[in-house]
């Protein structure tokens, strides 16, 4: 019998999470339950007959089912989203951008691509054909049918790959033998959808005609070069609007597309900090949000020596652009400053406050009534509540030292400052209207420290 275990966040009245078992892809029994405190142990016979025989922690829950009875899933990260913080936006800017067609062979490509001339950027979506669909491009170019045009943006006198990157790779791959989703040997599909001539062959073990058709062959690029203003604000709504992956992206993956440099390093490594991915008790999300909150946390608390501090309200995503556009090469020495800043405000976070430092409560009573007292955390990650906690830690740190200050309250003061009437304001309505921030980052600090929060 197959047994798979794991828990998903439920919208089920007055509860926050379920277990699920399943057989064979069924699902067999759901168990609901208060998160994070009782979990159940069950206990199988060969038939579909199971008891729960005991109730264990949460800890002690992963810890079993990831070594024992199966494969436990961690939740996904899946933030609360404010109405009005995911706008998108036509940007003021006039942009001087030109751009012009050219025609260019896989043998210039690949070589630009072995060159570091022709760039993925980094942590872009990664290699995804399955062998039939890299095949079928392979097959598509020995037959001479016309293969769909790329986007590139010039930046550097490097050509940074907008969209294509899957039917570059392919090639590249082929003709250079390995293919990137096994490491093995690249030799086409034996479907019949690929014509008999060479099905199943490798590029090594085609004519040498044929071998020069692929190499030969040309496909259409249209590159892109911003040169004003001096930002990429414009390359930022040119991939976000004509990318044709399999899905849309999201900003923070357009981000990493687009601002090359020290700073995006900085946040795909503090991405991996342990105290961090403790708050956050979850894996990596692959849609890089958790790594667009490290970038929030970084504008946020920077944001009084930014040009969006003389502003009544802020476009969020415009903001995130920015600023990550502002600090994409910024030196070692500004790198070092970020870095000890966020991993020492997550350790006190996570040290003090735990998994629920950045959670909200729950102020729906039994039958959903309404209550205006809450001590009961939902868990899921709420970002404002994480912008005003994190702010008002890294004041903190700044103003007095965090390794001799009495902590011994801050859970309960957590508690009062998330039952506050202005905080709960703050967090939930117009959260990008700058009186709001700095509400929610001054009552943090207020309640989490007793200091005030100095504004410019």
């Amino acid at each position: 019998m197959d047994k798979r275990y794991f828990y998903i966040v439920n919208t089920c009245p007055n509860t926050f999470e379920k277990i699920a078992v399943y057989k064979d892809n069924s699902l067999i029994k759901s168990f609901y339950f208060y998160f994070p405190y009782k979990f159940p142990l069950l206990r199988f016979s060969k038939y579909d007959y199971y008891d729960i025989i005991s109730l264990i922690d949460f800890n002690e829950f992963c810890h079993r089912f990831y070594c024992k009875e199966g494969n436990f899933m961690e939740r996904n990260f899946k933030p609360i989203v404010n109405k009005g913080e995911d706008f998108s936006y036509s940007d003021d800017d006039l942009f001087n951008i030109t751009s012009w067609g050219a025609d260019l062979s896989f043998r210039e490509l690949i070589t630009m691509y072995d060159e570091q001339d022709l760039i993925k950027p980094t942590l872009q979506r990664n290699y995804v054909w399955k062998l039939d669909e890299a095949s079928r491009l392979i097959d598509s170019i020995l037959l001479g049918l016309p293969i769909p045009s790329i986007f590139l943006a010039k930046k550097n006198e490097k050509q940074l790959i907008i969209d294509g990157y899957q039917r570059i790779k392919t090639v590249y791959d082929y003709v250079k033998g390995i293919f990137s989703q096994n490491n093995k040997i690249f030799k086409l599909s034996n479907s019949v959808i690929i014509n008999e001539r060479w099905r199943g062959k490798a590029f090594s073990e085609l004519s040498d005609d044929e071998q020069r058709r692929i190499k030969n062959t040309t496909i259409h690029a249209i590159i892109f070069e911003q040169k004003k203003p001096n930002n990429d604000t414009g390359m930022f709504q040119i991939f976000e609007r004509i990318n044709t992956s399999g899905r849309t992206l999201s900003s923070q993956e357009i981000r990493n597309c687009i601002y090359h440099g020290s700073f995006n390093n900085l946040l795909i490594d503090l991405n991996k900090n342990s105290d961090w991915r403790e708050l956050l008790n979850c894996k990596e999300d692959i849609r890089m949000l958790d790594m667009e909150n490290i970038l929030r946390f970084f504008a946020i608390t920077d944001i009084q020596d930014t040009e969006f501090y003389t502003r009544n309200q802020i476009i969020l995503r415009k903001f995130l652009n920015s600023y990550m556009s502002q600090n994409s090469n910024i030196d070692d020495n500004k790198i070092n400053t970020l870095k000890v800043n966020f991993k020492n405000t997550m350790y006190y976070i996570n040290r003090y406050l735990g998994s629920n430092a950045f959670n909200n409560l729950s102020f729906k009573g039994k039958d959903n009534q309404i209550i205006t007292y809450s001590k009961t955390y939902v868990p899921k990650f709420h970002p404002t509540i994480f912008e005003a906690v994190s702010a008002a830690f890294l004041y903190a740190s700044k103003k007095i030292d965090l390794s001799t200050f009495d902590f011994s309250k801050i859970k309960e003061k957590h508690i009062e400052l998330l039952n506050n009437d202005d905080f709960k304001d703050a967090i939930s309505n117009r959260t990008t209207n700058l009186e709001n921030i700095k509400k929610r980052i001054t009552l943090a600090t207020e309640y989490l420290f007793n200091l005030d929060y100095e504004w410019k």
